[in-house]
């Protein structure tokens, strides 16, 4: 479970797609309207977003892999080499299922990668997937790394 800062939950979300970032803060509001959502347009941003912040780290960063400036393998590297960031859970969120990717992100120190969905429907269900996991028991088990509408056999 999620947990909180001030009663309140943080989700942090690196997305440079307009279209993509509204989806995700619409399914995630009709889900969780009590989560607070910082959004960041690319990879540098959401790293000086992380470094200022005075309310707590985020319980999750969403984090797309094609961004401009830094792109989301080169943040979590960063994010997973400062100490202070340790706790967050990271989730790869990304339109490839490409199983160099999805290796890489796990490699890198991902909590999970997770696919995008085709629908808007399937992006509700996929949130409401991923805001039920138990982190504190969650194994780190290479086949429940991807987390998608559809799983992907492909590593």
């Amino acid at each position: 479970m999620l947990q909180q800062h001030n009663s309140r939950k943080i989700i942090y979300l690196a997305e440079d797609d307009e279209d993509d970032k509204i989806l995700f803060l619409e399914a995630l509001k009709e889900l969780h309207p009590e989560i607070a959502v910082e959004v960041s347009k690319d990879g540098q941003e959401l790293l000086n977003n992380l470094r200022k912040t005075q309310s707590g780290n985020p319980d999750i960063i969403f984090m797309d892999i094609n961004m401009p400036c830094k792109n989301g393998f080169e943040c979590l590297k960063e994010i997973k080499r400062e100490r202070y960031f340790s706790g967050i859970k990271i989730i790869m969120f990304s339109t490839s299922s490409s199983s160099l990717h999805i290796e890489l992100s796990r490699r890198l120190g991902a909590d999970h990668y997770a696919v995008k969905p085709g629908s808007f429907q399937e992006l509700r269900e996929l949130l409401r997937e991923i805001m039920t996991i138990d982190w504190s028991t969650e194994p780190k088990d290479k086949n429940q790394f991807v987390i998608a509408s559809r799983k992907i056999n492909s590593i």
